[in-house]
């Protein structure tokens, strides 16, 4: 299947059932159906703040609307979720199963730390992508989320854990540029009405045809990672099926574009396999393919899952990869994945139970 067919393919919204739910509408657009609905203009702020600064799941619990109004409205969704399950790893890291209005199952994680809360939202259900050391792809493609449902994830943690999210990686479940105009709407309301800097936002993507340039057109003050695992097309084609729609060389070209366009550095994720794509010379060859323009790699000792015979590489192999791209003053820093014990690290998420 060619790249376009796979864009024209997966690149789809699933329909919305009317009327759309108000989770993701901004201010002057729930003043606007309020005054539809025959309210006065003033509501619309009640409800903004109800949703975004309250978390209010049903209409029915607004206390400042008028009883018979609310009772009117009641079937009307916020576009909320619900959690189907919930477990704890020892880090303290939170993975959210969250079952969707259609039934679907997704998964969400909450990493605190002392001084931030991070949020890692999915942005399909499943991953068309089919990376071989990913959990993720293992299940299949089912859909894209629509932008209520990926705001949702992170005002639930944010709920659920009683503290204010301060940054969210697109890395869950799913390929973001394959949702581009989902996951672009969902950044620019968690920065607006959720009131998350754009800044502490990042998007990972594997790289999909022109999908990057399409990013940058946005002008977003996020951050772009692009997973990248391997330095030559051979290893990247073995490690994610998907690339070989994408010649290596073409996906740099096009990161050097975006950061010509932007203004803004790129991290490069780099899963180390051992005995697969973590030796001295891989390092070598990795800075070389960087040499030239604003970029941070970041290195991911391998997450180990049941469906894969990977293994993690040892301390002193990740140390040498490191030492390697400091020697090509190549920006590096390691990446120890929280929430291993609860399968909700990089790599090890799958919407199911067990």
């Amino acid at each position: 299947m060619s790249s376009q067919s796979i864009n024209q393919t997966l690149e789809t919204t699933i329909p919305i059932a009317a009327p759309q739910p108000l989770l993701g509408l901004s201010l002057p657009e729930l003043t606007d159906w309020v005054v539809s609905q025959g309210q006065p203009a003033y509501r619309g702020r009640q409800l903004y703040e109800w949703i975004y600064r309250k978390g209010v799941r049903s209409l029915v619990d607004i206390s400042v609307f008028p009883k018979t109004w609310r009772a009117a409205v009641a079937d009307v969704s916020i576009g909320r979720s619900q959690i189907h399950y919930r477990s704890v790893a020892p880090d303290e890291t939170v993975k959210y199963l969250l079952q969707l209005a259609d039934g679907k199952i997704i998964e969400t994680v909450g990493i605190p730390t002392e001084k931030r809360l991070t949020v890692c939202v999915s942005t399909q259900v499943g991953c068309p992508m089919a990376c071989d050391f990913c959990a993720t792809g293992k299940g299949g493609f089912m859909r894209n989320l629509a932008a209520h449902e990926i705001i949702d994830q992170v005002l639930t943690v944010q709920e659920d854990l009683q503290r204010r999210v301060s940054h969210i990686v697109f890395m869950g479940m799913g390929e973001p540029l394959l949702n581009t105009a989902n996951v672009v709407a969902a950044v620019k309301s968690l920065n607006q009405d959720v009131g998350i800097g754009q800044r502490g936002i990042t998007i990972s993507t594997v790289g999909i045809p022109g999908h990057i340039l399409r990013l940058a057109q946005h002008q977003l003050q996020v951050t772009l990672a692009v997973s990248l695992h391997a330095a030559n097309q051979a290893l990247r084609e073995k490690l994610i099926p998907s690339a070989r729609h994408y010649p290596l060389e073409n996906l740099i070209d096009e990161c050097r574009q975006y950061v010509q366009i932007t203004g803004r550095r790129i991290t490069f994720e780099y899963i180390l396999l051992a005995g697969v794509n973590d030796n001295t010379k891989q390092a070598a060859e990795l800075a070389q393919l960087l040499r030239g323009f604003q970029t941070h790699v970041n290195l991911i000792p391998y997450n180990p899952i049941r469906e894969a015979d990977y293994q993690r590489p040892t301390f002193r192999g990740i140390q040498a990869f490191v030492d390697v791209l400091h020697q090509h003053q190549i920006a590096v820093s390691v990446r120890y994945s929280r929430g291993l014990e609860a399968d909700a690290a990089c790599g090890q998420l799958r919407a199911t139970q067990a």
